[in-house]
């Protein structure tokens, strides 16, 4: 059983990513936007950007998901933002994440950074802000780019996560998945 989030800023690709590799993989999917409150859509919709306080809850419920799949045995890929650190920390570690002023969940080790692996799509601002440019019939404000770069905090050790590159992310995932389909062992060793 395999938990998954992949991450990046809107119009990183992460639902398309994400969508694909659960099909090729016969996972379950979800995308974090199906779960935002009706608040968090309309200020995303008016152009203002979430903070902490918006986005806390909504993450929760997300951990809550990544939690209920993980006890049914069911390997799972979140599409999820997951700008910042304490953001990857909620939905790992839920409540507690929030509630620690320390990093004592990283030095749990594997027991706790190690049981969602982030697939972090990185790229260019300029090419994914085209990509907004061309996109209908979603909630984001295109001119909330700018803010998500400046919320991003990349992932780092001790986070268990991969980087895609723009330039890389199609070949190394389509590697990935098929490296998965014989085993889930491989997410020890990235």
């Amino acid at each position: 059983m395999v938990l998954l989030a992949v991450m990046g800023v809107s119009g990183s690709g992460k639902s398309t990513v994400g969508s694909h590799l659960a099909t090729k993989l016969g996972w379950k999917f979800y995308d974090a936007d199906d779960y935002h409150p009706t608040e968090n859509i309309q200020k995303m919709a008016q152009g203002i950007p979430l903070n902490d306080q918006d986005r806390i809850p909504w993450l929760w419920k997300l951990h809550n998901i990544l939690m209920r799949e993980e006890l049914a045995g069911q390997s799972v890929i979140l599409a999820c933002s997951a700008l910042k650190k304490m953001y990857r920390r909620i939905l790992v570690s839920g409540r507690d994440a929030v509630n620690s002023q320390s990093d004592h969940l990283e030095e749990q080790g594997d027991s706790a950074t190690g049981k969602v692996l982030f697939i972090y799509l990185d790229g260019p601002m300029e090419l994914i802000a085209s990509r907004l440019e061309k996109r209908r019939g979603h909630f984001m404000a295109r001119e909330l780019l700018q803010s998500q770069f400046e919320t991003l905090e990349p992932p780092s050790a001790p986070e268990n996560f991969i980087t895609a590159t723009e330039e890389t992310h199609r070949p190394k995932l389509s590697w990935f998945s098929k490296q998965n389909e014989q085993s889930s062992v491989l997410f020890h060793h990235l």
